[in-house]
């Protein structure tokens, strides 16, 4: 929701002077060099995560291995036959790239289509949208879609990362209600002013993903949280963000600190998780403290692993990429 709002917000107006591969080409400057530190690391990872958990690890060809880090590289989606970990995903290597795969599709759709729709029209979208989401949460099931494999996913928005019918509506039905609300949102303008902003919203968030499941593992409350969730408390949350002014230099150096390290830390987090994943399957009798230790250890690490990737890594490529791709051809400022 947060990244279609941002993408309207940040380019609606600038279409006059703009092409479409232009923003294709700010898109990957911004995106791309940390999915290849992600699948880097993954790569680096991968055998740690050797264990029941990840069946196939280990058990793969070398020339499988080598072609799905290839493929993660570039964002080429990997299908069930190139699966090297054992859970379907995307990218073996990084599981969150397949919520950023989609909204690579997200941001192709915008620059196609999207950004050339009215208002009107594009809540027309949202609604379908929403209408899909209470699909997937109340588990309705109206286009057949949902197979009763899922049994133990019923009443949850879980999946999208296979490429699989029934996953990759699951998918597009995690990216487009979210997307499109949040782009409509950035387009209405209309947005809730509170004092103090910044903390509320930090704290409704905290408040709503400290619930993992309301009701027990396969119950429609939970489904109903989820879309009550996703329908509305999230859009309010991004109107009061979006409304909100940020005034005292503490909350600025805080906002500032989260907003460079969230897509870092979203995509190079997680082949530390593996890790804690093997570690916690392996050791299913350790004492509580011992798994606070490890998933504290992997919290900092992360935190860490990220802002290094971030300053090392993503800041200066991302500037070489502005110089020498972005803007050749443009002339300098005081040029002719």
């Amino acid at each position: 929701m947060l990244s279609g709002f941002v993408i309207g917000y940040a380019y609606d107006d600038r279409w006059n002077r703009m092409s479409v591969w232009g923003f294709f080409k700010r898109r990957l400057v911004r995106l791309h060099p940390m999915v290849v530190m992600g699948t880097v690391l993954g790569a680096c990872f991968y055998f740690f995560g050797q264990g029941d958990g990840f069946p196939l690890i280990g058990h793969v060809p070398g020339w499988k291995v080598l072609l799905a880090f290839l493929m993660g590289c570039l964002m080429i989606p990997c299908g069930p036959r190139m699966d090297i970990r054992g859970w379907g995903e995307m990218n073996s290597f990084n599981g969150p790239n397949w919520s950023l795969t989609w909204e690579y599709v997200g941001n192709i759709v915008y620059a196609l289509v999207l950004r050339r729709l009215s208002r009107g029209l594009l809540a027309v979208l949202v609604a379908a949208a929403a209408f899909c989401t209470l699909d997937l949460c109340l588990n309705w099931n109206v286009f057949g879609l949902l197979t009763e494999g899922r049994a133990a996913q019923v009443y949850t928005v879980i999946g999208g990362w296979s490429l699989t019918a029934e996953q990759v509506y699951i998918g597009l039905t995690r990216l487009f209600y979210p997307f499109l609300c949040g782009l409509l949102l950035s387009r209405i303008g209309r947005f809730i002013r509170l004092r103090g902003g910044f903390w509320w919203c930090s704290l409704l968030l905290a408040v709503l993903l400290a619930v993992p499941c309301v009701g027990g593992p396969g119950q429609v409350e939970n489904g109903v949280y989820n879309a009550l969730c996703i329908l509305v408390l999230f859009p309010v949350i991004v109107a009061i963000g979006a409304g909100s002014r940020i005034t005292d230099s503490r909350s600025v150096r805080i906002c500032t600190f989260l907003s460079e390290l969230s897509y870092p830390l979203y995509i190079t987090h997680y082949p530390l998780m593996y890790m804690q994943m093997t570690w916690a399957w392996a050791h299913p009798d350790a004492p509580l403290y011992a798994h606070v230790m490890v998933a504290v250890g992997v919290f900092v690490l992360s935190v860490l692993l990220a802002w290094g990737c971030l300053r090392l890594y993503d800041l200066p490529v991302r500037e070489w990429l502005k110089r020498h791709w972005l803007m050749k051809g443009k002339p300098a400022a005081g040029k002719p």
